[in-house]
């Protein structure tokens, strides 16, 4: 076989198997991502055995037993909160009125959050500038 006609078949093949990888690598990567559901909206869709990434402010009254963090997730402008029983890392900053993100499945009435998927948020990433 003539060394050119390899080197063009080898060159066809190497490109076609990039080409496939990046789009694999592009298809993955944008259906790996969810959208941040509020607590009002996770109780009108939530159900099933989906997970959903909750986000909103914590309520005062949060309780850590052992391993246990029990706390309620308000939506950032109105009055819609979830409970949610969380085991796991918890990061320094958390307390009330901190905003979160957590992973989380629906228990009965309840939310059950992913290990280690518990996320605070920088409060001072959602002040308005100008304002301290």
């Amino acid at each position: 076989m003539d060394p050119n006609r390899k080197r063009k078949i080898r060159l066809v093949v190497a490109l076609g198997v990039a080409i496939a990888l990046s789009g694999a690598l592009v298809y993955s990567s944008f259906t790996a991502s969810t959208e941040a559901r509020s607590p009002s909206q996770l109780l009108h869709s939530a159900g099933g055995n989906h997970s959903y990434q909750l986000t909103g402010k914590v309520l005062p009254g949060y309780h850590q037993s052992g391993d246990l963090l029990t706390f309620r997730v308000r939506d950032r402008s109105g009055s819609a909160a979830v409970p949610v029983r969380y085991r796991g890392a918890v990061p320094d900053p958390f307390r009330a009125g901190r905003e979160v993100i957590v992973t989380v499945r629906r228990s009965g009435n309840s939310f059950v959050g992913e290990r280690d998927s518990l996320i605070t948020k920088c409060p001072s990433k959602f002040k308005a500038a100008g304002k301290a």
